[in-house]
């Protein structure tokens, strides 16, 4: 059986997966990221890929990379990356590692991750969204992932929720990853929080100012996510990342909100679930689709 190494390259770590063709997990993990120095991050992923494939001792084996941004249209590298992660846009993993590389979209890779293996497992359209240090999403269409002209699709961050909001990396004002993410975080609080976490914290202590923050951000999150529905009519939506880890404070206010907004006829409505992968879906995902771009 065929064997994947699947890394998924984020703002704060490196997750690595070892899988065989049916999502078995044969190995992880974690490691720095360090991104704003690709001279760290790059070494590191190599490094990693040869530990590795010491490991295999010589078994053939794909390797998947997923990364924040889009890729290009033969998806070996990330073409755009806007603002974040220098070093990243257009750079060629085939020659750093010395075989053919598959790269995604973060949470496409995420997406698929979830359909093999996961909360998306027999699902014929869905939506991901993943809230983190900005906002992800894809798209599962008639049980194939979809990346669109440009391999742009799914970009459910860069939607507007608020038209008189701050711009995000995109030039998209009052973007839902402006009003949700992690990196907007600071500005949204007055400099009175650092992370989403602290600010969680405090809602759970019932501070009145970060209830209004927390809330209307889940707010504008229902309003994108009855939108994306309405328009995709999608029978599961799922929420990964690590601001998803919030639980019934993210679910409990969002369900509501949503079946407030959505197009709800016969009171059909998709169902809204959490990430089942965790972090390590992206890794699962990219190594899933690096084994099937070998076929």
């Amino acid at each position: 059986m065929k064997k994947a190494i699947g890394i998924d390259l984020g703002g704060t770590r490196i997750k690595v997966v070892l899988t065989d063709e049916a999502g078995n997990l044969l190995h992880r993990e974690y490691a720095d990221t360090c991104d704003d120095v690709d001279a760290v991050w790059k070494p590191k992923v190599a490094e990693i890929v040869t530990v590795l494939q010491q490991q295999l001792t010589g078994e053939p084996h794909a390797i998947g990379i997923s990364a924040p941004g889009l890729p290009n249209k033969e998806n070996t590298a990330i073409a755009y990356m806007p603002g974040r992660m220098p070093g990243l846009e257009n750079f060629i993993w085939r020659d750093l590692l010395g075989q053919p590389v598959a790269v995604l979209n973060d949470a496409v890779a995420a997406l698929i991750g979830e359909a093999k293996t996961g909360a998306a497992k027999n699902c014929n359209n869905a939506i991901l969204v993943t809230l983190g240090t900005g906002v992800g999403g894809a798209l599962l269409i008639n049980g194939k992932p979809y990346q669109g002209s440009f391999n742009k699709a799914g970009h459910i961050g860069h939607m507007v929720v608020d038209e008189n909001g701050e711009k995000d990396v995109t030039g998209m004002p009052g973007s839902l990853e402006e009003c949700i993410g992690n990196c907007s975080i600071s500005r949204r609080s007055k400099g009175r929080f650092k992370s989403t976490r602290d600010l969680l914290t405090a809602y759970r202590q019932g501070d009145s100012f970060a209830a209004d923050i927390w809330l209307i951000s889940v707010r504008r999150l229902a309003l994108a996510l009855a939108s994306m529905s309405n328009f995709l009519s999608p029978d599961t939506i799922v929420i990964g990342g690590g601001i998803a880890e919030s639980d019934n404070d993210l679910f409990d206010p969002l369900n509501k909100w949503f079946d407030e907004f959505e197009w709800q006829p016969g009171g059909i409505r998709p169902k809204i679930v959490k990430a089942m992968q965790g972090d390590m879906a992206g890794a699962i995902g990219v190594a899933s689709f690096a084994l099937a771009q070998q076929q």
